[in-house]
């Protein structure tokens, strides 16, 4: 979720710059550069911290005003902790070239040995910077900043929206992505680009979108957008944007959260990306390559990373048979745990600064026992104190409710689960081929069916805002979901939910139904659907109105069925928990509450 903007025109290009970098701090960040050309060379500043710490340092760097030419970026850290060597642009070796970056290059351990026997020097821990300089050896070999740039390019695997500067070249910026946005914004006497429209829609309405695999030269009168492998130009239509700056940087949509749930097949494919060998059809986990599998695996998390964890329990027990247990922080701190040798503890924040959960780990540490962090911000508490980190790679979330981070903690305690299977031998290679086409398959799944699923929310939210209460009933891995989703319920459109075990039902939830108190129930087709099914006549026949999440084919007779995606296995959760944000969200939203700022909610709770 870094930020990008480049400038080629006729005003002074850094402030623009910096502007432009202003209109995308909504996305997050934990530092920020710029580039620029002057009479001596390419200027490179850059500070970790906020925007204000970039500008006292152009500052005290004297004139550049006059710079027509800028590329900047505020930076969220994926490889390495933020501080200003991490953050871009970067140099290649000959400081020729500048370039900002966003996505992950999967395959830069690799490059970089290589350019490191070559004599090549880095100053970062990133992958950013071995993409330059892999650029900067190219230029050795072709004779155009294109042809350079598309020949690394060829050898970069994963992600990248990038765009570079030349001091060869005053006035000008090359650009390529795949899989990570960038957009070109046409102006007169000037020209754009950007990882999101809000930074340049002050100047300019008109707008090229870049697809994978193209690559685009802009200087102040011209632009040209080329097929990044074979340099063939390509001809591309630009399109007029209606939205104001606010609805931009929501892209779009009206609110963060909603923002955020239809973000949810990105997340997914960034979580896979570099974690899945192609070929071998196994899980890649560098991050833990030095540890055991754990006799007992206690996973200590606050609120919906709890009930991500409740999900993750039932995976890990199943695929790899390891015990594990799920302690809400709060309680695991006071509660003098018993830990013994060959355990592992899991902190489990999206922030990485929850105050509980890190006593909690910090507590695992003072008994001797390894902790693995699982969190989404590199540089954090978590990522900091403990002894090995997975990290998410959701990018920043800004309503307090949490929709795509619990997404995203799904998908790498799926892998850790499938990881450890691997590792005791568990799994044929045909149900580990299985497994793991699963999970890559989410993405496209939920990108076909989300707006579908919007549309059938906004329609229940209609019958059910009047509700006062609400009853969530799932079985095996999706009571955990029926939780989250009586959760989303409560904190954002204030209606009191309880999610419970379907089977629990009749030890005591069941004295509260009646026509005025409806059920929400998961219900798909697995093993469990028989049981489930019976938990609901027991409902219906007490005159409770339902809505049941549930696939095409079993029979329910619900007043509501709500149809899903078939998928493979209990990655059903994953079609199931946009659904059940969705739900929460439009009523949230019909009923005019604060979506994105629920009263008395923090969005991270560093305190007791």
């Amino acid at each position: 979720m870094c930020g990008i903007i480049g400038y080629a025109g006729h005003r002074p290009a850094v402030p623009v710059s910096l502007e432009g970098l202003r209109r995308l701090e909504y996305r997050g960040y934990d530092s920020a550069g710029v580039a620029f050309k002057l009479d001596g060379g390419l200027v490179v500043i850059k500070e970790k911290g906020k925007i204000a710490a970039l500008e006292e340092a152009l500052e005290e760097a004297g004139n550049f005003m006059n710079a027509t030419a800028a590329l900047a970026h505020t930076r969220w850290a994926t490889h390495g902790v933020p501080n200003r060597p991490n953050a871009h642009p970067h140099l290649d070796q000959s400081g020729e070239l500048a370039m900002v970056h966003n996505g992950i290059i999967e395959n830069y351990t690799e490059l970089k040995q290589e350019m490191l026997q070559k004599g090549i020097s880095f100053y970062s821990e990133t992958d950013s910077e071995v993409l330059v300089k892999l650029v900067g050896e190219c230029m050795k070999e072709s004779g155009s900043v294109e042809e350079a740039l598309s020949k690394a390019l060829s050898r970069a695997e994963g992600a990248y929206a990038v765009v570079l500067i030349s001091n060869a070249h005053p006035g000008r910026l090359w650009a390529a992505r795949k899989q990570s946005p960038l957009v070109l914004g046409l102006g007169t006497g000037e020209n754009f680009l950007a990882s999101d429209v809000p930074a340049f829609l002050p100047y300019t309405r008109e707008v090229v979108f870049l697809d994978d695999g193209e690559m685009v030269v802009i200087d102040a009168n011209s632009w040209k957008v080329m097929d990044a492998a074979t340099l063939q130009a390509k001809e591309k239509k630009s399109q007029t944007i209606t939205w104001d700056v606010q609805a931009a940087q929501k892209g779009g949509f009206k609110h963060f959260m909603l923002k955020e749930i239809m973000e949810q097949p990105k997340v997914v494919r960034d979580c896979l990306t570099g974690r899945i060998d192609q070929q071998k059809k196994t899980v890649k986990l560098p991050e833990i390559d030095g540890l055991p599998v754990p006799k007992r695996l206690v996973i200590v998390a606050c609120g919906t990373s709890s009930y991500a964890g409740m999900w993750g329990k039932y995976i890990i027990e199943k695929m790899a048979r390891v015990p594990v247990d799920v302690a809400i922080a709060s309680e695991f701190r006071y509660a003098d745990p018993i830990l013994a040798e060959g355990d592992q503890v899991m902190a489990i924040s999206q922030s990485g600064e929850t105050a509980d959960t890190l006593a909690g780990l910090r507590l695992a540490r003072e008994h001797g026992i390894p902790v693995i962090g699982l969190c989404n911000v590199v540089g954090s508490s978590v990522a900091r104190e403990s002894d090995h980190v997975l990290y998410t790679q959701a990018g920043p979330e800004i309503s307090v409710a949490s929709t795509k981070a619990m997404c995203s903690q799904m998908v790498m305690l799926f892998l850790l689960g499938l990881s450890y299977a691997e590792r005791k031998g568990l799994l044929s290679d045909e149900d580990r081929a299985a497994a793991v086409s699963g999970i890559q398959e989410i993405a496209g799944v939920l990108e076909q069916s989300l707006p579908a699923m919007r549309d059938t929310a906004r329609h229940l939210a209609r019958s059910y805002s009047s509700a006062d209460n609400f009853l969530y009933l799932g079985r095996g891995p999706y009571c955990p979901l029926a939780m989250e989703g009586a959760l989303k319920l409560k904190e954002i459109s204030y209606i009191h939910a309880e999610g419970y075990a379907a089977g629990e039902m009749k030890h005591g939830p069941i004295a509260l139904i009646d026509p005025r108190f409806p059920t929400f129930a998961i219900a798909l087709a697995d093993d469990l659907f028989s049981k489930v099914k019976s938990n609901l006549i027991e409902v219906k026949a007490r005159g409770g109105k339902i809505i049941a999440l549930t696939n095409a084919g079993p029979g329910l007779e619900v007043d509501h069925p709500w149809y899903l995606p078939q998928v493979w296995g209990p990655l059903g959760a994953f079609t199931v928990l946009p659904a059940v944000q969705l739900f929460a969200y439009e009523i949230a939203d019909y009923l005019g509450k604060d979506v994105d700022q629920p009263r008395n909610l923090a969005k991270s709770v560093t305190v007791e």
